[in-house]
């Protein structure tokens, strides 16, 4: 039983000892692009290249109002979708938009979803905001 540990403390050595940068080491694997495991000790992990959208100016953003009531246990909902910019901004106009509707909402896949049938009054409110090419 002895030679197993023995050999994993070995590989263990092997791999602390490799010479593999630390600053590779903190990148999470699933960030790792290509490549599970490199025994070139001058490897360097490729990391996601994903980067958010530019946030375009509310004139350019082609947003579309709809109302959905399947899938949902009966309720209706009206989801804002088309928005083009990071996420942070997209949840900043849907907390903006709940607070202006009294009502819920949630952000669900790059599109906002509020509670209630509620397409005229946003439609109204986002027009005020500067999103000329809502429909």
């Amino acid at each position: 039983m002895a030679d197993w540990k023995t050999a994993l403390e070995a590989l263990g050595a092997v791999a602390e000892d490799s010479g593999v940068d630390e600053a590779m080491r903190d990148i999470p694997k699933r960030q790792r692009v290509g490549v599970v495991y490199s025994t070139n000790p001058d490897f360097a992990y490729a990391e996601d290249g994903e980067e958010a959208p530019a946030l375009l100016p509310p004139k350019q953003q082609r947003l579309r109002l709809s109302m959905e009531r399947a899938g949902r246990g009966g309720k209706t909902v009206t989801l804002v979708k088309g928005f083009v910019g990071p996420d942070a901004d997209l949840a900043a106009l849907a907390r903006l938009l709940k607070q202006k509707c009294g009502v819920g909402g949630s952000v669900d896949h790059g599109v906002i979803v509020i509670q209630g049938d509620k397409r005229p009054l946003l439609l109204d409110i986002l027009r005020k905001l500067g999103y000329t090419q809502t429909k």
